[in-house]
């Protein structure tokens, strides 16, 4: 955020003013003013993917499984947790973007990179009381010893009593306070890891824990998968959605213009006021009726988000019709003029798209952290940032890919420059369609899922286990002849 902040304040990382950024005589960046404004931009990127995956976990580690209170708060902590995410984008969205456009771009980027340096401060402050969990190796490691071992003993068959595969002791588990997980028949392929042969080998054989740790990661992919098609659409907030924002009134008054890019304030604002509704009144609801602590099953609130996803683009289809019929009637097609039609037609799309993500991008993060296995959250959590970075890449595919295959044999296409010749209307057609289709392979993923034991629970199975097997032991000693 430094270099970023200076790069567009000294002089020399940056091309010269020009007022009319249309004229030919602006002078473009030099390679070297690129180069050091996109190194920002990517060392920021790599910096998020640190944080973000890591400081939603160890938000969520604060809480004891064990503690019944701290528990039940723990099924709020990522309502608030992407409340606070929002609220801070709510601020980038609107004060950030008015001081960008009216102050000048050292301030807009200067405010961000104090704020962060503020918050790097308290988390070291803070970081002597944080409850931190030990590390136990590499996750990809520990899966990739589970996934080679049983593809090197495909032909091995499997026991028909799972207690004959390979396992530590409960003393083992107890005593290094971690969590042993019961063979399972789902992905029955992998199990094969854990059967005994002559080698020990950690490549060779792994116990049944380990295999279920990687079977559980395994089985959010078909989950994750689902969850690209969503991440691309809201790619199109900061693309599609603010550029047809350009093309309309944005007056507000006689002496003042909104932003087009301060419209994704409403997707923020509507996702926080949905968020506090949600946490305070439908899990309630929806608790008496279901009996399930958080009201609906995660999954059920991710289905819930991906219909609302039809819907916007349902809208967004009509709205951008009616948009272009507008422009044929003031005759302003070709021209690519301002189309006399506020700015404020778009709010239906924005607000729903808020509405959504207080569904989706919720469930999805709590999902994934949730069902990871309790050695693997950090990996769980980046689970759910990976599935918007693929909706980008898969966004600029689409986009691309449309715009040219609607070209063809003398066709204008689908996505233009000028809006007003433009067919958004088609293309956000097809995001419905292809909504719908990632809706019913969401449906069919989401009815053969199984939801990962509660670890609370099984600790106490464990514990239980461990005390039989104590008085057991003890009683023998006590029939052994002395």
């Amino acid at each position: 955020m430094i270099v970023l902040t200076l790069s567009v304040s000294l002089p020399g990382l940056k091309p010269p003013a020009c007022k009319d950024i249309n004229s030919q005589d602006c002078k473009k960046a030099s390679t070297l003013q690129l180069g050091i404004f996109f190194a920002a931009l990517y060392t920021l990127a790599v910096g998020t993917g640190g944080t973000k995956p890591n400081i939603s976990t160890i938000g969520a580690d604060q809480f004891d499984e064990f503690e019944p209170k701290e528990k039940a708060h723990k099924l709020s902590f990522f309502n608030w947790w992407m409340f606070s995410i929002f609220f801070g984008a709510l601020f980038a969205n609107t004060v950030l973007v008015y001081i960008q456009d009216n102050m000048g771009w050292t301030l807009g980027y200067g405010l961000p990179t104090l704020g962060l340096s503020i918050s790097i401060a308290i988390f070291f402050a803070g970081t002597p009381f944080y409850r931190h969990k030990k590390p136990t190796g590499s996750p990809f490691t520990r899966m990739a010893k589970v996934i080679v071992a049983a593809i090197r003993k495909w032909n091995v068959p499997l026991p028909t009593n799972p207690k004959e595969l390979y396992e530590l002791d409960l003393e083992d588990y107890a005593q290094k306070w971690k969590y042993m997980i019961d063979s399972t028949q789902n992905l029955r392929f992998f199990n094969k890891a854990a059967v005994k042969t002559s080698s020990t080998n950690p490549w060779m054989l792994c116990s049944v824990t380990q295999v279920e740790e990687t079977k559980q990661m395994l089985a959010m992919i078909p989950i994750l998968v689902a969850t690209f098609v969503p991440s691309t659409m809201l790619a199109q907030i900061n693309t599609l959605f603010v550029k047809q924002g350009t093309t309309l009134d944005r007056a507000i008054g006689s002496s003042f213009k909104i932003p087009p890019a301060s419209l994704i304030g409403f997707v923020t604002l509507s996702m926080l006021i949905c968020v506090v509704l949600y946490d305070r009144y439908f899990v309630k609801i929806m608790r008496r009726w279901t009996k399930n602590p958080r009201g609906i099953t995660l999954l059920q609130r991710m289905g819930i988000g991906l219909v609302i996803h039809i819907i916007i683009m349902v809208i967004a289809s009509f709205t951008e019709r009616y948009r272009l019929s507008v422009a044929k009637d003031h005759s302003i097609v070709e021209k690519g003029q301002q189309v006399p039609l506020t700015i404020f037609v778009l709010l239906p799309q924005f607000v729903l798209m808020g509405t959504a993500d207080a569904f989706l991008e919720v469930a999805k993060i709590e999902f994934f952290y949730d069902q990871a296995p309790e050695n693997m959250k950090s990996l769980g959590t980046s689970y759910s940032m990976t599935t918007l970075g693929v909706g980008n890449f898969f966004s600029t595919f689409l986009l691309s890919t449309v715009s040219n295959i609607t070209k063809r044999h003398g066709h204008k296409g689908w996505i233009l420059n000028n809006l007003n010749v433009s067919h958004l209307d088609y293309y956000y057609a097809f995001f419905a369609i292809l909504n719908v289709l990632n809706f019913v392979f969401f449906l069919v993923v989401a009815k053969f899922y199984v939801y990962k034991a509660e670890v609370s629970d099984s600790m106490e199975v464990l514990t239980e286990e461990l005390k039989v097997m104590r008085s057991r032991a003890s009683a023998q000693e006590a029939t052994v002849p002395g």
